[in-house]
């Protein structure tokens, strides 16, 4: 048998056998040539054709895969394309060959960008969203076929360009006015009349997968309004949704929506009141919103192949240990640090995936710097707890964080991200936003959690200690503001 030799050979199918599985990029963004090990003797031949795990260890992205399409071509020539589409592709043959035309219509500077290679039983290609597809069949009885990684729809939208077009100039073996071609291909327009596909190409040192259309949920909130400003400004083109219009809790509506438009989530959706969590309503509108909504997020994003950003808190941990470092076992005290646990163990579930982990939120909202002003300004000596220790955490920061983790390409996993600075406790910041703006620090009376809390009903279990450990962010390459010197900036502008 010709596979029990170690070179490569030909049989009279005319198939390269025995070619080592190897992945090449090509001058497309994204776009992926593989040569596959074929294995055959007189009776016929063997491959893998789509194999996971080698293929993904030799830099292949894990697209998820959720269809099989196969196109069965009588003759030789026939012409199909050039089509893009909002779903990656693997393509390849089954019998037969093809000569494959792809063309870059993302928008981008590499839009326009030509690729062509003969693909026979021994090669495939990745064909990501946005890119150009076209083949023209080498001999009769060929079976085209391909894996993408989204349902078909005839309502999702598409980019066609025509497959004579001068500007990009395909060299098809088969002149076109020979080949056998569709009336619709015929009539679609030249590349000086595409309208781009809305997904440009990834950024080049990003992983696959990751692109630049992003929903934000949760956008009505401190950290969701500083994404909607600095993902634009970063080349990202973001939508941002929230209550009430969207439900991220509604397993069923999520289901339903369309995530073609989508490469990236960031769930920066979440309910807060640490307290009101303590409550019979509470408890289930916190789990709803803290678990169930990233479960459901976490699946989607797993069906649909996209990165999932994620929001946690020091919450999930009781604050026994300083600092917390991302390893740290959660060990939630209240039931908002559970239900923040429990969404974070379902985003942990999905493979590609960022759970950042922050403290003391602040930014342009309801927070404890501005209420401190507020404090101030009407003559309010407050007493505020100094057993509470931490650092803060300013949505400029947070934000330019996330942006960075998916610029970079940073691995997937979990992130601690909150300021850069000394630890202090909420006393210490208090007294600070005093000084700010023109009072005494003295006004602000250190008092213990115990202290502050006692005789009131209801009240959640707070962690003592807040601080995260920077070091695995920073070793990205993203180096936090000093929070205090941040809060000195802040309470400037508050006027």
């Amino acid at each position: 048998m010709t596979d029990s030799t170690d070179t490569p050979t030909t049989e009279g199918s005319g198939i390269e056998l025995l070619k080592p599985l190897g992945v090449e990029t090509t001058p497309i963004p994204g776009f992926l040539r593989i040569d596959l090990t074929v294995h055959g003797d007189n009776r016929g031949w063997f491959k893998e054709n789509w194999q996971r795990e080698k293929m993904t260890a030799l830099g292949l992205p894990d697209f998820g895969p959720v269809q099989n399409n196969v196109s069965f071509n009588d003759e030789v020539g026939v012409t199909r394309g050039i089509h893009a589409e909002p779903w990656d592709k693997f393509v390849s043959v089954a019998t037969g060959r093809v000569f494959g035309a792809w063309v870059d219509l993302r928008e981008g500077p590499t839009f326009g960008t030509v690729y062509t290679t003969v693909i026979d039983p021994s090669v495939a290609v990745f064909v990501p969203k946005g890119v150009g597809n076209a083949y023209q069949t080498l001999e009769p009885n060929t079976a085209y076929t391909y894996l993408v990684n989204d349902h078909w729809s005839a309502e999702a939208q598409y980019t066609f360009l025509n497959l004579a077009d001068e500007t990009v100039a395909v060299p098809w073996p088969i002149p076109l006015d020979q080949a056998i071609q569709s009336d619709k291909d015929r009539a679609h327009p030249r590349l000086a009349d595409v309208v781009p596909f809305p997904a440009a190409e990834a950024d080049a040192t990003a992983p696959a997968g990751v692109g630049r259309r992003v929903l934000v949920t949760g956008c009505k909130g401190q950290l969701g309004r500083e994404l909607m400003k600095q993902l634009p400004e970063a080349g990202y083109s973001p939508v941002g949704v929230d209550l009430p219009e969207v439900d991220i809790s509604d397993a069923e509506a999520m289901a339903a929506w369309d995530w073609s438009a989508y490469d990236i989530i960031i769930n920066a959706a979440a309910w807060t009141n640490v307290d009101g969590a303590e409550t019979i309503e509470g408890r289930r509108l916190s789990w709803r919103a803290n678990a169930t909504g990233p479960a459901n997020l976490a699946r989607e994003a797993s069906r649909h192949g996209l990165t999932l950003v994620h929001i946690s808190s020091e919450y999930t941990f009781d604050g026994e240990l300083e600092p917390h470092t991302e390893a740290e076992a959660p060990s939630p005290l209240g039931v908002y640090g559970q239900s923040k646990a429990g969404g974070d163990a379902a985003v942990e579930a999905t493979p590609n995936h960022y759970l950042v982990r922050t403290s003391w939120v602040v930014g342009d909202g309801k927070n404890f710097a501005k209420t401190m002003a507020s404090l101030a300004a009407r003559g309010i000596a407050p007493k505020v707890v100094d057993d509470q220790t931490g650092r803060l955490t300013f949505t400029t920061d947070l934000a330019a964080g996330i942006i960075h983790l998916l610029r970079t390409g940073a691995e997937f996993g979990t992130y601690n991200l909150s300021g850069e600075g000394p630890v202090v406790s909420w006393c210490d910041v208090a007294k600070r936003v005093f000084e700010l703006v023109g009072h005494s620090a003295d006004e602000v009376t250190p008092v213990s959690t115990a202290e502050y809390y006692a005789g009131q009903k209801g009240i959640a279990p707070r962690p003592l200690r807040s601080a995260l450990d920077l070091s695995k962010i920073e070793a990205t390459g993203f180096t936090p503001a000093n929070s205090m010197e941040r809060l000195d900036t802040y309470v400037a502008a508050l006027g």
